[in-house]
């Protein structure tokens, strides 16, 4: 028997409360978006109110756009990574049941979609304040690995998206019938903790690494660099984790055990996750080559 790490008893729910005949209960997922976007708010409150970090020697923005901004982005991200989990991930389901399709307390939110989500919400906010969409995703791009982080922490308390099984030491034994189906597998069956993964490549390291070039290397007084970085490091870590993440159960079959969306042998392919994580990985490195060559050709203010 190899070793492996035993799922805390953790319930996904922190308390419920019974009123009036019904059952109310925060869970660790909701809490995780609330908190991530409070700490994302106060972390873009703190650069607004530094002067000193962007190039032109004032913010682009006001305390005050940046509470009414926090609006736009938690609509951006309900309907976009609603939206997208529905296009992306199951189209064929939500057509025949549209009426679920709003039933978001079900479960089923897009990374990729609630990103496009923010980001149509946050050009919009750009257009009608007359803010540089460039500075504002960098704003953005400083807020947004606080919510990755804990929500997949939240992820790997609702015991969901674990990863393909392992037998290294740090394996983790999901409860439930779909999480020890593992083949022929005799006993328990332990997973990649992907959750984990994503939280420290996405959330903690991603987000270090931008907040450190935006308060220390000057990141914020070139344009675009930021949210640059931060679209292509989260393309990077996605696509890396996904090697380790069980594929969606509808792209799974007896001839594409892997589920891979597009296959070049039985074990070898790319999932749905990589496909939607490449164009974020070249969008990134070209964002940051035009920041860089229009700062390089534009005197400091």
């Amino acid at each position: 028997m190899f070793a492996a790490i035993p799922f805390p008893d953790i319930s996904p729910e922190i308390f419920t409360l019974p009123l009036g005949g019904y059952s109310f209960s925060l869970r660790w997922y909701a809490l995780a978006y609330i908190v991530g976007i409070l700490l994302g708010w106060r972390i873009v409150i703190a650069a607004v109110s530094r002067a000193d970090l962007w190039r032109s020697g004032h913010a682009p923005m006001t305390k005050a756009d940046v509470e009414e901004l926090l609006t736009w982005v938690i609509f951006g991200v309900i309907l976009g990574g609603r939206l997208g989990f529905v296009l992306f991930y199951k189209p064929a389901y939500y057509l025949t049941h549209p009426v679920e399709i709003p039933m978001v307390w079900q479960g089923g939110m897009s990374f990729h979609g609630g990103f496009l989500g923010v980001a149509i919400a946050a050009a919009l906010f750009a257009r009608r304040h007359k803010i540089s969409v460039l500075s504002l995703g960098d704003t953005l791009a400083l807020a947004a690995p606080a919510g990755l982080l804990l929500g997949r922490i939240a992820n790997f308390i609702n015991a969901e998206l674990w990863g393909r099984p392992t037998d290294l030491p740090w394996g983790v034994i999901f409860p439930g019938a779909s999480a020890q189906e593992c083949g022929d597998l005799v006993g328990l069956c332990a997973r990649h903790p992907s959750q984990i993964y994503e939280a420290l490549l996405e959330g903690l390291i991603l987000g270090a690494a931008v907040l450190y070039l935006a308060f220390r290397r000057g990141a914020l007084k070139i344009p675009g660099q930021s949210i640059g970085t931060f679209v292509a490091g989260y393309g990077i870590a996605r696509f890396i984790v996904e090697f380790f993440r069980q594929a969606d159960d509808q792209f799974i079959s007896l001839d594409n055990p892997m589920g891979h969306v597009i296959r070049m042998t039985d074990t070898i392919g790319f999932s749905m996750g990589q496909l939607l994580s490449l164009p974020m990985i070249v969008a990134g490195l070209l964002l940051i080559g035009y920041a860089r060559r229009r700062a390089a050709g534009t005197p400091a203010s």
